[in-house]
């Protein structure tokens, strides 16, 4: 009598099983799909960091640019779109 409950539960179990594979082949497009949108698609923390590192690329070149012109006027060989101070 102890085991009838088992052998009661026992097709309710396997149906379990079969379900919750069911289940997980019917949401695997779903994934599939979702993680591809990831991939495709650029969060806004992404976009702000590319912007952040185009700013300092950008500052970086100026920089260069500024200590180019103050060598040249320093040096006497300033180009005409050079800006330098009087001496």
């Amino acid at each position: 009598m102890r085991f009838l409950p088992v052998l009661l539960l026992a097709p309710v179990l396997s149906a379990c099983a079969v379900a919750s594979t069911a289940v997980d082949v019917v949401t695997l497009p779903v994934k599939v799909v979702s993680k591809g949108v990831d991939l495709a698609t650029t969060s806004q923390s992404e976009a702000d960091e590319k912007r952040g590192r185009e700013i300092r690329k950008e500052e970086e070149r100026l920089g260069r640019e500024r200590r180019e012109m103050e060598q040249r006027c320093r040096k006497g060989r300033a180009r005409p779109e050079d800006v330098c101070p009087p001496r």
